[in-house]
């Protein structure tokens, strides 16, 4: 039997807005927060199939438009503006994800040099770039961007990186110092004083 509303009317009576999944794959590469383009104005998406789940769409178009397998983007936000898409109603279910800068292949653009981008493709980086923000304000290396041994330095370089910014380095590594384990070995082929190695404590391993 089908179903009918008070009023009479089917599922196929109401309007239905396409769904699109748009993926925000960030990375740090020479010391700066990136973000992979595609095409160099958007970033990879595609519609729903209506067979698929969101998880399957967002690990399609990786695949297919970022040449990316192995990851495990996760939903950001949804992005709804009845404008957003100039060729008719279209949601965005928009994920992001974090990974090591040699697992892509494409092209990178630093998040704070972006050209013009589609849609509302700008808002949603602006969105990914906050959730990595956040991810990294209390954590060492949630994403585990790092080697399984790092220096303090090395640490700091990636949070700046994430932020944007200096930091200062006093108070960095006060924060820090809780959620790693000291390797009681210093690093090799640095230039001057050969730097403590540490890594991330057990509940802090991504």
């Amino acid at each position: 039997m089908t179903w009918r509303d008070p009023t009479g009317r089917t599922l196929a009576d109401y309007p239905h807005p396409s769904v699109a999944v748009d993926v925000a794959l960030l990375t740090v590469a020479d010391d700066r927060l990136c973000v992979l383009l595609h095409e160099g104005r958007a970033l990879p998406g595609t519609f729903l199939r209506i067979e698929e789940t969101l998880r399957d769409a967002a690990l399609r178009v990786l695949r297919e438009k970022a040449g990316v397998s192995g990851e495990e983007p996760r939903q950001l936000a949804v992005f709804d503006d009845p404008a957003r898409d100039d060729r008719g109603r279209v949601l965005s279910v928009a994920h992001v994800d974090l990974v090591p800068a040699d697992r892509l292949t494409g092209a990178l653009t630093p998040v704070d040099a972006l050209p013009p981008l589609a849609f509302d493709h700008a808002a949603i980086v602006d969105a990914a770039v906050a959730w990595a923000r956040a991810a990294h304000r209390d954590r060492p290396d949630p994403r585990g961007l790092l080697d399984e041994e790092f220096t303090l330095l090395e640490l700091q370089r990636l949070h700046e990186a994430v932020h944007g910014g200096p930091l200062p380095k006093d108070a960095f590594r006060r924060r820090m110092q809780e959620h790693l384990i000291d390797t009681g070995t210093l690093s090799r082929g640095t230039v001057g004083k050969p730097a403590r190695v540490f890594r991330r404590a057990p509940q802090e391993t991504p």
